[in-house]
């Protein structure tokens, strides 16, 4: 089974060779109720790694342009999302130039149209964000803990925001191109010449608009100097550009086995999964004391924990050689509904955490996990909790967490709950796309 590996950079410390032990968790583990929203999620992210100038992802129709190839034809209209994550390397040791990426939006109407930012954020893994080593778990009540691009942009649209190069709306007059992110990913004085940059947002328009995200080195002026690609230049590689090379390892397709995901490039279906965790009516009773019941987050083909759910969000529109399904759900926000129901006669204190256990499609026994984790890093990312304390009031906390394959989560919420009563707690994240699935949240009644 491959999973393409995500690049990154001044990565944590490798940890020293230790011989980890297995260890069964004997969760129940249920199926995730509820599904994907249908908001469509113009999601470039192959190649991940880009050398050279060309078309990324283009929705635009193939009528008139050079490679027709590059093009999906596929029209956006009212609720999208839009999601960037590449990296750029120094292609020759010699070759500093700076890269740009490009996403443009075209109105084919005659009419102007706007096109709201509801929320938006981008940052580069450096200087803006650099896989720095942190804790598994930290409470950010500063909001600035962060370890990588991925974890610091999904960690922003978490708590809706939209960054100040993002205007409040782009109005597109007819015929017409507007960027909507026209920003570089500069190499030179890093060493290694590495640097990446995520993105993403939520737009809403009132017409139709076509996408596409472009790279292109940073052309020089008068002076010699390099500046920002104009909307000219960019409508040039639109027109007369093919898909960027190299390419990324082509995927298997679905159930041929060993597994080859692929990574996205295309447009996605679902944003959004919301869910209320239940199983008598409106309540979810709470495991026995000493016992746990987990629901798997970002499930994929090959990894459904026992479940067959996968969760992954189907491809409206793809390159032949990239991912069938969107694997890993990067950028998806997960908003879960837990309301704890405690049946018996007497107290019983809950804990809810996020793990990641050793990636299994069938299980035996229960969960598995690694004592010590692993050494690579699976998750990187922020976590929202809400939850009603014992005088009835919502309390909000932001935990930011860092885990490594196969390890058990600290509880980011513990709770006692009266006998027969019942506890609201709400979990949101949104999924980084620097991540590994699939993970699970758990519920467990210590003794």
């Amino acid at each position: 089974m491959v999973l393409l590996p995500f690049i990154t950079f001044a990565q944590t410390p490798p940890i020293a060779p230790v011989t980890p032990q297995e260890i069964v968790q004997p969760n129940t583990v249920r199926p995730l109720p509820g599904e994907l929203d249908t908001i469509p999620v113009f999601n470039s992210n192959s190649p991940e790694l880009v050398l050279d100038e060309g078309i990324l992802l283009s929705t635009f129709p193939p009528d008139g342009k050079t490679h027709s190839n590059a093009h999906l034809n596929y029209p956006f209209f009212s609720r999208f999302d839009v999601f960037a994550h590449h990296v750029a390397k120094a292609p020759t040791p010699g070759d500093l130039r700076t890269l740009y990426l490009g996403i443009i939006l075209y109105n084919p109407r005659q009419t102007p149209i706007n096109v709201k930012i509801l929320q938006g954020a981008t940052y580069l893994s450096q200087p803006d964000a650099p896989f720095i080593e942190l804790p598994p778990q930290v409470e950010d009540t500063q909001e600035n803990v962060y370890a990588g691009p991925g974890s610091r942009v999904m960690g922003a649209i978490l708590r809706r925001y939209r960054q100040n190069i993002f205007p409040p709306s782009l109005v597109i007059p007819g015929g017409e191109s507007r960027m909507l992110l026209n920003l570089p990913i500069p190499v030179k004085d890093l060493e290694p010449p590495l640097n990446g940059r995520s993105a993403y947002a939520r737009l809403e328009t009132n017409g139709t608009v076509y996408a596409a995200s472009l790279a292109k080195f940073a052309p020089l002026d008068e002076n010699g100097q390099e500046r920002a690609p104009t909307l000219e230049e960019w409508q040039k590689v639109l027109q007369e550009g093919a898909l960027v090379t190299p390419r990324d390892r082509a995927p298997t397709p679905p159930g041929t086995t060993p597994i080859t995901y692929g990574r996205v490039a295309g447009v996605s279906q679902g944003s959004a999964w919301e869910a209320r965790l239940s199983d008598r009516g409106n309540w979810l009773t709470i495991p026995p004391k000493g016992q746990a019941l987990s629901y798997p987050i970002s499930s994929l083909e090959g990894g459904t924990l026992g479940t067959t759910q996968v969760q992954s969000a189907p491809m409206l529109v793809r390159y032949p050689d990239t991912a069938y399904q969107a694997h890993g759900n990067y950028g998806v926000q997960y908003s879960l509904t837990l309301p704890l129901y405690n049946p018996t006669l007497e107290p019983q204190t809950v804990t809810i955490a996020l793990e990641t256990p050793i990636k299994q499609d069938k299980l035996v026994d229960g969960l598995r996990f690694f004592d010590p984790p692993g050494s690579s890093v699976f998750f990187r990312g922020l976590i929202r909790v809400r939850y009603l304390d014992q005088i009835q009031t919502w309390q909000t906390r932001y935990f930011h967490l860092v885990q490594r394959r196969g390890q058990q989560g600290e509880p980011l919420v513990k709770q006692t709950i009266f006998p027969q009563r019942w506890q609201l707690v709400k979990v949101d994240l949104m999924y980084p796309p620097d991540a590994t699935p699939p993970q699970v949240l758990t519920i467990r009644t210590i003794d």
